[in-house]
């Protein structure tokens, strides 16, 4: 009972400590004869890293991947594939003045009264940093999509930080031009200096991200307990300081009637059903429907804070609480990766969770 597994069919363990000389996962269940190579993993690792603008953390990793299994001449032989990232930039004496008091907000204090003891380095097992191995399992899952679904694309952004959402339409292509990956050149403006006083003052704030994922084909997922959209919920709240996820209209569905939230359906011309909307996410009864599947989470503001607040120490003595070290004054930022990542290792468990129920049989309409 580790709990540190994920996936059903494509299962990833992930491992290793913020501060600890390494971490990695492991992936097991992705099917032999997939194109990979660590360049391939790596573009993705890339979006990830800290210190690439003054909007993260400035902590500097190469965030290398090194593939230690499962891949023999540039493909996968359906064995567990081993990867491993080295920590290159630790600095743990920024944390040696609460090794015995606990961070407000943060995992410190739950940590300590479930194991009794607790890696007060940079959160230890509790820090984002795990992430990067998530990061490094999207890369395998996205490599095995693109050769057994190739239309699947998937696509996070963010679309609010902190008390600021997106004013107009949004602008996919601004996507990539931005430090906050936001559909919106307006709004990134606007952020950049929202957060840049936030950043001098010590503070921090939340934010919101979606992934949407278009090309999914219709008929993953199972009724019940093996639903598409319990696993996404489950694998988007597994991502560090998540609070809140939706898919579709999400809680918004509680403020409409029947009749606007019914995506109402047609016969197109090549025999497969047209929705007129979207507000189900792409998923009803717990199946992919063919459309966009649209998952949205909230990221709480960063724990570790330049602001002193009150605590306690391990002996239960009062005390104030500055954190030091390099942190992101956003997470929400790199959490988009990682969003990106969780839904692709998803989508591709499901796929093969189909290939093995139903053969990819389907029901005929018309």
């Amino acid at each position: 009972m580790s709990f540190n597994t994920f996936g059903h069919v494509f299962r990833v363990t992930t491992w290793g400590e913020s501060h600890g000389p390494a971490l990695g996962c492991t992936v097991d269940g992705c099917p032999p004869n997939v194109s990979l190579d660590e360049t391939a993993i790596q573009y993705w690792l890339d979006r990830r890293k800290p210190g690439q603008n003054k909007y993260t953390t400035q902590r500097r990793e190469a965030d290398q991947v090194r593939i230690l299994s499962g891949v023999f001449e540039g493909r996968t032989t359906g064995t567990p594939i081993q990867l491993m990232i080295e920590n290159t930039d630790q600095r743990s004496k920024d944390y040696g003045e609460i090794a015995e008091t606990f961070r407000p907000g943060h995992a410190d204090i739950t940590y300590w009264q479930k194991y009794g003891i607790r890696d007060y380095r940079g959160g230890g097992r509790s820090s984002a940093r795990e992430t990067a191995a998530r990061v490094a399992a999207g890369g395998v899952a996205r490599a095995a999509l693109a050769a057994l679904a190739p239309g699947v694309t998937i696509t996070g952004y963010m679309t609010r930080m902190g008390a600021h959402g997106i004013d107009g339409p949004r602008d996919m292509d601004e996507i990539g031009r931005n430090p906050f990956w936001v559909p919106s050149a307006a709004a990134a403006e606007t952020w950049a200096a929202y957060l840049d006083e936030l950043r001098k003052s010590g503070n921090s704030c939340g934010a919101e991200i979606e992934v949407s994922a278009s090309g999914v084909p219709a008929g993953l997922g199972a009724p019940v307990y093996g639903k598409l959209d319990t696993d996404l919920a489950a694998a988007c709240m597994s991502i560090n300081a998540v609070k809140g996820v939706e898919i579709g209209e999400g809680m918004d569905a509680a403020r409409l009637t029947g009749e606007d939230n019914a995506d109402e359906i047609r016969l197109g011309n090549d025999g497969a059903p047209v929705y007129g909307s979207n507000h189900a996410g792409g998923i009803l009864g717990g199946i992919s429907t063919g459309q966009d599947v649209v998952v949205r989470f909230a990221v709480k503001p960063t724990s570790s804070i330049l602001k002193p607040r009150a605590s306690i120490t391990k002996s239960g003595q009062p005390t104030e609480v500055v954190t030091k070290g390099r942190h992101d004054p956003c997470v929400g930022i790199r959490a988009v990766p990682v969003g990106e990542a969780m839904v692709a290792c998803v989508i591709l468990d499901h796929l093969l969770l189909d290939r093995a129920q139903t053969g990819g049989q389907r029901g005929t309409i018309g």
